[in-house]
C-alpha cells in the first residue's frame, strides 16, 4: 500500500483505474497499458465496474438494463458498491497481494461523478462508503476527458441500444464531466487527466506516456 489518499483510504501503487464519460475511449487505453505493463514481465489483470465477480456482474446487468423500472439514486448508490465490495474482496485484493498489476475500468471515482454530481447525491455518503465498504483507492487515476457532444456522439455509434446510464440527457453528462474534472484539480498527484479527443491511438499512447511519468515518480 501506499500513503493514504482522500478520506483517508489507502492508495495502492499497483492498482490504475480508469475513469470517464461515454464515448472516451476506455477500453483502446486498457488494452495499451496492458501491454506495456506486461512488456516488463509482470502479471497484470484487467477488470472493470460495475463487474469482475459472477455477482456484481448481475448487478451490472440490473444498473444498465433499459427496461429496468425508475431506480432512486440512494438504491443505485448502494448497488454500486455492492458490487465493488465484492469485487474488492473476491477479485482486485488478491491480485494486488500476490503482486499483480490490477487495471480496472472505473472505479470509485465514477461513484462520484454519476451517483454524486449526476443523481445529486451527498459525497460524504459516498465517502463513508469508501471508507467502510472499499477501504481500498487507486494509486493513479487516467481520466480521459472529452467533451459530452464529442463522446456521446462515438457511442451511439457502438453496436447495440444505448443501456440505461447512456439515455440520460445531456445535462446529466455535463455534471458528471465537471465533477471529474473537479476530483482531478483535488487530487492531481493521483488523477491524471488525459485529452481524449484525439484518434485512439493518440490517446492511449498519451495515457501510457502518463503511467510512465507515474512510474518515475514525475
Amino acid at each position: 500500500m501506499s500513503a493514504n489518499g482522500g478520506n483517508g483510504v489507502p492508495a495502492h501503487a499497483r492498482f490504475v483505474s480508469l475513469e470517464g464519460g461515454e464515448g472516451a475511449g476506455k477500453t483502446t487505453v486498457l488494452r495499451a497499458l496492458r501491454a506495456a505493463l506486461g512488456a516488463g514481465g509482470d502479471e497484470v489483470m484487467c477488470t472493470r465496474e460495475p463487474g469482475g465477480t459472477p455477482l456484481a456482474e448481475r448487478i451490472r446487468e440490473l444498473l444498465l438494463d433499459p427496461g429496468q423500472a425508475p431506480t432512486a439514486p440512494q438504491a443505485e448508490l448502494l448497488l454500486v458498491f455492492a458490487a465493488r465490495a465484492q469485487h474488492v474482496r473476491e477479485v482486485i485484493a488478491p491480485a494486488l497481494a500476490r503482486g499483480a498489476w490490477v487495471l480496472c475500468d472505473r472505479f470509485t471515482d465514477s461513484s462520484y461523478a454519476y451517483q454524486g454530481a449526476g443523481r445529486g447525491l451527498d459525497p460524504a455518503l459516498i465517502a463513508g462508503l469508501e471508507r467502510d465498504f472499499v477501504g481500498l483507492r487507486p494509486g493513479l487515476t487516467l481520466l480521459l476527458d472529452v467533451d459530452v457532444a464529442r463522446g456521446r456522439a462515438r457511442a451511439s455509434g457502438r453496436d447495440g441500444a444505448p443501456d440505461r446510464i447512456e439515455r440520460e440527457r445531456d445535462e446529466f453528462f455535463e455534471r458528471v464531466r465537471a465533477a471529474y474534472l473537479a476530483r482531478a484539480r483535488a487530487e492531481p498527484a493521483r488523477v491524471r487527466v488525459i485529452d481524449a479527443a484525439p484518434a485512439a491511438e493518440v490517446v492511449a499512447a498519451a495515457a501510457v506516456a502518463a503511467l510512465e511519468d507515474w512510474r518515475r515518480g514525475r
